[in-house]
């Protein structure tokens, strides 16, 4: 072992891929920028700058489009076997778990997120996801069609559906989950037949080019996939207005969901998108709080809350609302804040110190309105981007704090009286719809109230359980489309029907 970062010690192979060079995946080829423009990286947990990435302009994201073309209409990958591509795919995933404390270490280090929970919870997930998607490969049905042409009457016909790969696909992904937001994108596209152009976020791009070199171990043929990485104003930009990408899948804040739209609109691409959240978790006054109150506080602090789904709108049903402030209050405060490397860490910090900034901006905003942070509220040290776990309280609906997805450790804590229609109209009171949680033991309720709830995922006495087999994506404007479960494979796929006439 090697000792590196923040005094931690770290695999030699982290230590040697870090030394690099860290360059772009285009064509097979690895890469520097035409320009040779260069992006610093730095570790979040102490402000130390772990090397530099391309910084790719307009000419790079032309050569990887024109590369994942020529792959795509006279490589191998398009005709292969289904059979064969699934294999590859499902290496993918088995390479994943290979090399699951590497990529967890690098994730921790680009990312700032404990490297234990890293490879816990995202290399496994990510893994799963290529592992399931690796099986539609073999089961991308079409189906047989018996036309009624009424205006050739007597003509006998044999027609049938396809299921075609869309092509060029432009996969822009985000800072929180770097290598499993890039799994989401990646492996249905690869099961289905299409090529990639994956845009890497400029803040956490260490662990797709890792994961670029794992995929052409898996025998992943030269342009299928092809990682660029850059600002998003250019390389991004770039990426969603190409006129040679057919389909854009972009997972980010719903500001910049509404400029990809935008950007696509040249050639009417196809687009995905999974983007914000403001969740509402409702404990209701018959929950188990020896359960709900831990999972309140995961729901919000998982991640250091820089997790669309956060449940950052904590409604608590009013008699039990002392009891569970008091809980949410001693949780918050025994989570222990340090790099992500110390496997003692429960909690790294946030990924950059624009990202700082921003948190502090909004709980003082809060304070101001008249909220007050019962724990929490500031920043922690002077060193890294480490933010303390905060609960808000005394918070009307209408405030900033309140309504706006703020990205970190922070919730909004309100009170309830009743289980009814108007508690629904408070939790989907608000521009947003991708998740929302449930606590109760009363089954009538959980049904009722996950009917009502206007998100694409509702969890009932749990919170951010993910699965690949499960669709997710969000209602209003939380995006358009779903990842994963097989609702996903849609925005891969051009239905295709086949008429033909048999004579009469």
């Amino acid at each position: 072992m090697n000792k590196m970062m923040s005094g931690f010690e770290v695999q030699p192979a982290v230590t040697s891929f870090l030394k690099g060079p860290l360059r772009m995946l285009i064509g097979g080829e690895w890469v520097d920028a035409q320009s040779g423009e260069t992006i610093d990286v730095f570790d979040p947990a102490t402000g130390e700058r772990l090397g530099a990435v391309p910084s790719a302009g307009e000419a790079d994201v032309d050569k990887a489009v024109r590369a994942a073309r020529t792959a795509f209409e006279s490589g191998p990958w398009r005709s292969m076997q289904p059979a064969e591509r699934g294999r590859i795919v499902w290496r993918i995933g088995e390479l994943l778990l290979e090399n699951a404390a590497e990529l967890a270490e690098i994730e921790s280090i680009d990312n700032g997120k404990p490297a234990a929970i890293a490879q816990a919870a995202d290399i496994p997930i990510a893994a799963d996801v290529f592992q399931y998607h690796a099986g539609w490969a073999t089961k991308l049905y079409g189906r047989s069609v018996e036309p009624s042409v009424s205006y050739m009457p007597g003509m006998r016909w044999h027609a049938y559906t396809r299921r075609e790969p869309v092509g060029v696909c432009g996969q822009i992904i985000p800072w929180n989950f770097p290598l499993l937001m890039a799994a989401f994108k990646l492996a249905p596209a690869l099961a289905t037949g299409n090529v990639v152009v994956l845009k890497v976020a400029e803040d956490t791009p260490l662990s797709a080019i890792r994961m670029g070199q794992l995929m052409q171990e898996a025998g992943v043929p030269d342009g299928v996939v092809n990682i660029i990485t850059g600002y998003g104003e250019t390389a991004g930009a770039a990426v969603a207005g190409h006129p040679d990408v057919d389909k854009v899948a972009f997972t980010g804040s719903t500001e910049v969901g509404k400029l990809i739209v935008n950007a696509a609109k040249g050639n009417l691409k196809n687009v995905s998108l999974e983007l914000g959240g403001k969740s509402p978790n409702i404990i209701l006054n018959d929950a188990d709080l020896e359960k709900a109150i831990p999972g309140a506080a995961e729901a919000i602090f998982f991640n250091h809350g820089q997790c669309c789904t956060a449940g950052s709108r904590l409604f608590v049903q009013s008699d039990i609302y002392d009891k569970v402030m008091e809980g949410l209050t001693d949780y918050a405060k025994s989570i222990k804040l340090g790099p992500g490397l110390d496997p003692n860490t429960a909690m790294g910090p946030l990924v950059s110190a624009k990202q700082l900034e921003r948190v502090q901006g909004y709980v003082e905003n809060g304070k101001k309105a008249g909220a007050q942070a019962i724990t929490g509220g500031q920043r922690v040290g002077d060193k890294g981007h480490f933010f303390a776990p905060t609960l808000m309280a005394d918070v009307d609906d209408k405030m900033e704090v309140y309504r706006e997805e703020i990205f970190g450790p922070v919730v909004c804590v309100t009170r309830f009286d009743e289980a009814d229609a108007q508690l629904l109209a408070r939790a989907n009171d608000s521009i947003y719809g991708l998740a929302a949680g449930v606590w109760t033991r009363d089954l009538e309720k959980a049904h009722r109230l996950a009917a009502g709830l206007r998100a694409g995922t509702v969890w009932v006495n749990t919170y951010n359980a993910f699965d690949p087999s499960l669709p997710f994506g969000g209602f209003k404007q939380s995006g358009w489309g779903r990842e994963n479960g097989d609702e996903v494979l849609e925005h891969y796929l051009e239905p295709k029907a086949v008429a033909i006439a048999l004579g009469e």
